[in-house]
């Protein structure tokens, strides 16, 4: 059973979010603001944390940050602000989804559903793109019909990551911190060449998966067929 998390300073909220997810055979774990939810993470293990911005104590922003600093644990914004530089600054600090108040409560059991599944993909090590496999293991590309593939290492760490969470976008920022390391000094547009390569290599293939350019905010994965 999923176990997630809520963190929101408003009971109907939580109450609401509870109500849908445990339908869906979710436990679910209430919290009141950033601060009592940090605690909680660092102790117990929570499979998806869903959050409010604006909270007592420790906002939304804050949480995030810490919690990605625990690990890769899913978590959804949910949250009055609609704006799209807070949508960016979310992205930015590790939000993998957000949805705004007022949300539709079937919406937001399907994103955490999605979320999820995401997850469950990313730990298994193997990563299924159409007819395309991607191993973590062995570093290889396996084709249906075919013999597997090496890529140069940082392409494969960037399908990797993309395709372990299809539909999901990620910013430069967060791609360059993830797969060259906060200490790398080269430009951002490094990201953008090893994209511009892995589609150059999967050309063929877009029945299967494609890598989309949001303008001005990043990338996201999107497959087309299991």
């Amino acid at each position: 059973m999923p176990k997630v998390m809520v963190v929101d300073d408003d009971a109907h909220i939580r109450e609401l979010v509870r109500l849908y997810l445990e339908d869906e055979g979710m436990e679910i774990i209430e919290k009141t603001n950033g601060r009592e939810a940090l605690s909680y993470a660092e102790n117990h293990p929570v499979d998806l944390v869903i959050l409010d911005i604006m909270m007592p104590e420790m906002d939304g922003w804050a949480l995030c940050e810490h919690l990605r600093g625990i690990g890769d644990i899913p978590i959804l914004m949910i949250t009055a602000k609609g704006e799209s530089a807070d949508r960016i600054k979310g992205f930015q600090l590790g939000t993998d989804d957000y949805l705004v108040k007022p949300f539709d409560p079937m919406e937001l059991a399907l994103r955490v559903k999605a979320l999820l599944k995401r997850s469950r993909i990313s730990a298994s090590q193997t990563v299924k793109l159409g007819e395309i496999s991607l191993d973590r293991k062995s570093y290889q590309v396996m084709y249906k019909d075919a013999e597997s593939v090496t890529l140069p290492m940082k392409e494969f760490e960037l399908l990797y990551k993309l395709g372990s969470y299809p539909g999901q976008l990620f910013t430069r920022d967060h791609l360059i911190a993830d797969i060259w390391g906060l200490d790398y000094e080269g430009d951002e547009r490094t990201v953008d060449v090893h994209i511009s390569r892995l589609r150059e290599r999967f050309v063929d293939h877009e029945a299967d998966f494609r890598i989309v350019t949001l303008r001005g905010l990043g990338y996201r994965l999107e497959v087309y067929r299991d």
